[in-house]
């Protein structure tokens, strides 16, 4: 084994740790389902080479970084490369990285976390270390999960990472007692949230929301995907004039269906490019955890791999996702308006907890004001 680094060397170690993280970055939105990762290649202290995984099944990291190193007239051979996340091994849209550094023949390699997939999960730590190369291991390991946390929860559990959504005024209400929403918050937030959605794999709502509010649910402010559209049906379906439905042939539209509703009841659906995923079970928690891992793995109409799956609903399905446990982030919005009333609704509804002691625990990440409106962003505790 080799000799774990020096205080001097390790905080060297995360200072280019932190360069190969912030390029990771870049790729969010444009890589999934494969992983964010970034890697610096560095010599006697000196930058050579630097790249990121840009877009899915293109190159990776490591051979961007090479590349880089080639443009520049630089030789890797003899130098450290700091990637976020273990080279691959095996042969998948792209040919492994560990073996690209093998050839390249740097002498170390430094990198953030071990992955998972059953495909690497440390082959590529013995490769670079059979081939003689140093490799030291969780040198930025926090930075580099909190990075990778939805491509982590994918992995591990099946299941997608799950960003809730919502905007509430100052009390803390999503609508007035009569219902009304639009809008508590203001226009400059409302960007924002298309920025989101044009990052995320795909968003997730309910038939209230459609009834009540007839969303489109597209990203009109750009962003590197469209997302997919799931519906939860347990009762009852959208009517074909419905901004959803009558743009299921340019935007993918999944209706997530209890038993309770008939093939009948959808037929008139699937003349209008609507899709469908027939879940087993009507109870709430249940049916979010299904849909939940058929998202993940690809069992769906499209057998596309949900890596991030983003809620814009009411306080029912949202209360559904908070009692299966299924919420990783938060993005509250919170408008500088105050509409008080014991009948207005607020974000999560039932079944909720009896006692704080069960009650999700959150951390807060970010905080940013848009207009009027302030911004938090929260991330489970245990994520």
């Amino acid at each position: 084994m080799p000799e774990a680094p020096q205080e001097s060397e390790l905080v060297t170690d995360e200072h280019w740790m932190d360069q190969a993280i912030e390029l990771a970055w870049r790729g969010q939105g444009y890589v999934e389902p494969n992983p964010m990762v970034g890697c610096v290649i560095v010599r006697d202290g000196r930058l050579i080479g630097q790249g990121y995984h840009q877009v899915f099944g293109e190159a990776h990291a490591e051979v961007n970084a090479l590349a880089d190193c080639q443009r520049a007239g630089e030789d890797a051979a003899g130098a450290t490369a700091y990637v976020t996340l273990e080279p691959c091994c095996h042969h998948g849209k792209t040919p492994p990285c560990a073996d690209a550094l093998v050839a390249a023949q740097v002498k170390r390699v430094v990198v953030a976390v071990v992955d998972p997939f059953d495909a690497v999960d440390g082959g590529g730590v013995s490769r670079l270390r059979d081939a003689g190369i140093d490799v030291v291991t969780g040198i930025g390991t926090v930075k580099a999960t909190q990075l990778l946390a939805p491509y982590l929860k994918r992995v591990r559990t099946g299941k997608p990472w799950v960003i809730a959504k919502w905007a509430m005024s100052m009390d803390g209400r999503i609508a007035t007692s009569t219902g009304e929403s639009q809008w508590i918050t203001g226009p400059e937030s409302r960007k924002e949230v298309h920025r989101l959605r044009g990052r995320v794999d795909a968003i997730a709502t309910g038939m209230g929301t459609v009834q009540v509010d007839d969303p489109s649910l597209t990203a009109r402010e750009g962003g590197p995907r469209q997302p997919t559209r799931v519906v939860f049906l347990r009762s009852r379906c959208p009517g074909i004039d419905s901004q959803l439905v009558r743009t299921a042939s340019q935007v993918p539209t999944w209706l997530a269906v209890g038993p309770a509703i008939s093939d009948c009841d959808l037929a008139l659906l699937a003349d209008h490019d609507v899709e469908f995923m027939r879940c087993r079970s009507a109870g709430q928690t249940e049916m979010v955890d299904e849909v939940l891992a058929r998202l993940g793995a690809g069992d769906n109409p499209s057998g596309q791999i949900i890596t991030n799956l983003m809620l814009e609903c009411g306080g029912g399905l949202l209360g559904s996702f908070a009692a299966a446990g299924q919420i990783d982030e938060a993005h509250v919005y919170i408008g500088s308006k105050l509409i008080g009333g014991l009948a207005a609704p607020g974000p999560v509804g039932d079944p909720g907890v009896a006692l704080l002691a069960d009650a999700l625990g959150f951390e807060i990440t970010d905080v940013s004001q848009f207009g009027a409106d302030v911004r938090l962003i929260y991330r489970r505790l245990d994520s």
